[in-house]
This record gives C-alpha cells, structure tokens and sequence, in this order.
C-alpha cells in the first residue's frame, strides 16, 4: 500500500498548528498528549485498541465462516485503514464511486469489489486501461443499457461483472430473477464483459427476517444462473447490520459443479458507534462483540439557562443522520473525569449542539460517542489515533 506522508497545519481541523505545515509521520512520532497538546475543540479521535480488536474480529468472522472479506472501505476512506484491514487477511476492498476506485488504486489497494453501477464512458475507459495493466476489479450490472456501456468501454481485457439482484423498494439492482438472467446472458454474449457471479444487498431491511428471506432469493437466483456462470463463481452481499445472515445462508459449499467464493462486504464494524450500530449489530444475534472506537471532545461554551448545555459541536463535525451524538464522559479543566449521567443531546446546528442535563460548565470538556461512523468520518480530513492513556500515536488521513 503507498499511504501518502501528507502534512497538517492550520488547514487541519481539530490540530491546532499556527506555525509551519508538519509531516504527518512526524507529527505522529512526537506523541502529543491529547489533552494540552496542539488539538483544539472539537476534535475527533480514534481509539487504537478498538480498532485493532474490530479489525481482527470481523476477520476471524469472515474466516470462520469460509468468506472472503472485502471490506467496504467507504466507511473511512483512509489508506492506513484498508492497509490494516488487507493485513489481517481482507481479500479486497469494496468501494461505492468511481473516484473511490481511483483512489484506491492511487493508494495500491491490490483488489477492488465496486458495489454498484458504473456507466460513466470517463471512468469506464480509466479503468478498462487500468484493467490491461492489471488492476483487478469486479463491478455491477442491473441491466442492458449497463453492459452495453461496459462492452462500448471495455480494453483488451474484460471487464469482470457481477450480475445484481436487487429488491422492491430497495436501491439498484434486478427485481426479479427473469430479469438478472436477461442482464447475465447479456454479459456472457457481448463483447468485452465476463460474468464473474452474482452480487446483492440485504441492508435495506430493517428486520432480519426481511433480510434471511432476500439472501435465500440470492442464493436461489444464483443457481438459477448456473448455466450461464464461469466454474468458479463469486457471490457477494453483506453490510454491518447482518453479516451473521450472510454466514448462514450463503457460506458453505452450495453450488453444484462450481468453484464458489462469498464475498462478505461489511464496513462500519471497523469503528462500530454508540448508537445506530449497537442496536444492528449482529452480535446481538450471535456471540461476538465490537467497540466503539470514534469519540468526539467538544468543549462546554456556555451554559445559558437552568438544565441547558451549550457544548461547542454540531452537523459539520458529528453525525445526525442516523441518530444525535451520545454524551459518555466530563472531563473537568483540572483533568478529573466522571460519566456523562443525565446528560441528553436534544438536537444540534451548525456548530452547536443543545445538551439537556446538569452539573457542566463553561470549560469543561464532554467526550461524546457518535451514531452511524460512515458520517462521520467524512467530516474530518484527519482524525488522532490514541493509546488507552490518549496519547495520540498515529493519524488518520481520510480521503473524502
């Protein structure tokens, strides 16, 4: 992997850096003490030991269950990550956009699953030139029009497709198994496309048995399919919410007279969150479990009223798509800390957020835990990693 040594200065929110840009390797090396080193609030860190433990258990997951595991790197966006996730055994690195592509390939990633449809004529011919040179990419198709952009583009190799079984109300995908057969015979016939297996998404579901009952469609469709599939055959599904179902309907040895690989795309596990997660985990269903790694410290600026907080955090620094910012801890200026009890975020603006509960001041400093990391990562361009003591002993840098 060719992880960029970048540079923070001031440009860098969350570090505070009045004098000359730093490189980012140096910066890392000096470990700067979280609290009275050069960070400003609010700022976003990362805790080092629940990511290597997240890290470590979806892989030992995947490998458990006989799943090749591509993680969905669009989560973070972060070279350092991927790179920690390939050397725990990641078989590839998912991503959604054609520009996440090219970032990846700027950045080595070795094999890219790109879980949706690509038709742009611009990207397409990239990648068919990347393709000849030996970049090994899987992308989607979900109907006609789609191969035939993939066959207008393709190079002197073919562009390796995975046929998309989608479902009502869901995103993209064929709706039914007549359809994904139209689309796969499509592939095999024109030139420049080779059907490589069958992918889908069971995370729309907001209940698993939704869930159970679309990937048995998906293994269904795909021995439909048999005829028209290669003898080794890739099927791919999987977000955070139901990895465990993926284990149990698509894992093990189904697909007669073919060589079988299930792609498992999971990618909010490597950081888990305090809230949307916590109740979607599948752990929660088997035994397992994750950590939260992101905290977010924002300072108290004022305390205006009886039973009201203003903490100096909001929408361009946390998450609130998928549930407000959770308050875990106060640490006071003299560096006394205790839990975050009674305390409620009730709703947040810009760069306010509006906190319910007593016993804060002006100055003190409240660690809050985040719902949903796949929005929160994009709000920083560099997130501090920390050590159990919060001394900061690497950097994330997000590509966003």
């Amino acid at each position: 992997m060719d992880i960029p040594d970048e540079v923070v200065d001031w440009r860098t929110k969350g570090l505070w850096l009045p004098g000359g840009p730093v490189a980012a390797s140096a910066f890392a090396a000096a470990r700067h003490p979280l609290f009275g080193g050069p960070f400003t609030w609010p700022v976003l860190v990362a805790r080092r030991a629940a990511l290597d433990r997240n890290i470590a258990t979806l892989a030992a997951f995947a490998d458990r269950h006989g799943l090749a595991f591509a993680p969905h790197g669009k989560t973070t966006m972060a070279p350092s990550v991927f790179a920690a996730q390939l050397r725990a055994g990641a078989w590839g690195i998912t991503a959604a956009t054609a520009n996440q592509v090219l970032a990846y390939r700027r950045f080595g990633v070795p094999r890219v699953l790109l879980a949706n449809e690509l038709l742009d004529p611009t990207a397409l011919r990239w990648l068919a030139a990347e393709i000849a040179d030996g970049f090994d990419v899987l992308l989607y198709a979900d109907s006609l029009d789609g191969v035939a952009a993939l066959a207008d583009a393709a190079g002197p190799r073919p562009f390796r497709v995975l046929v998309e079984l989608g479902h009502a109300d869901g995103r993209t995908g064929c709706r039914t198994v007549a359809e994904l057969t139209k689309v796969a015979r499509a592939v095999v016939d024109a030139p420049g496309t080779e059907l490589a297996g069958v992918s889908g998404y069971e995370g729309m579901f907001t209940d698993p048995d939704g869930a159970a009952a679309y990937l048995d469609a998906l293994r269904e469709a795909t021995c439909a399919l048999a005829g028209l599939l290669p003898d080794h055959v890739i099927v791919s599904a999987g977000g955070s919410a139901y990895f465990d179902l993926v284990a149990d309907r698509l894992g093990g040895d189904w697909l007669p007279g073919h060589d079988l690989t299930v792609v498992l795309r999971s990618g909010a596990y490597v950081s888990h969150d305090h809230g949307l997660y916590v109740e979607k985990t599948p752990f929660n269903r088997v035994p397992g479990s994750l950590d939260a790694a992101l905290e977010l410290w924002a300072q108290v600026t004022s305390v205006p009223e009886p039973g009201l907080a203003i903490v100096g955090m909001g929408k361009r620094e946390a998450p609130y798509d998928a549930g407000l910012p959770v308050p875990l801890r106060v640490r006071r200026p003299d560096g006394t800390a205790e839990p975050a009890d009674g305390l409620r975020v009730t709703g947040t603006a810009d760069h306010h957020a509006f906190v319910a509960g007593d016993g804060v001041r002006p100055g003190d400093l409240v660690c809050f835990g985040i719902s949903h990391p796949c929005t929160a990562f994009d709000k920083w361009q560099v997130i501090p990693v920390v050590d159990d003591a919060y001394t900061v002993v690497d950097l994330i840098r997000t590509y966003f």
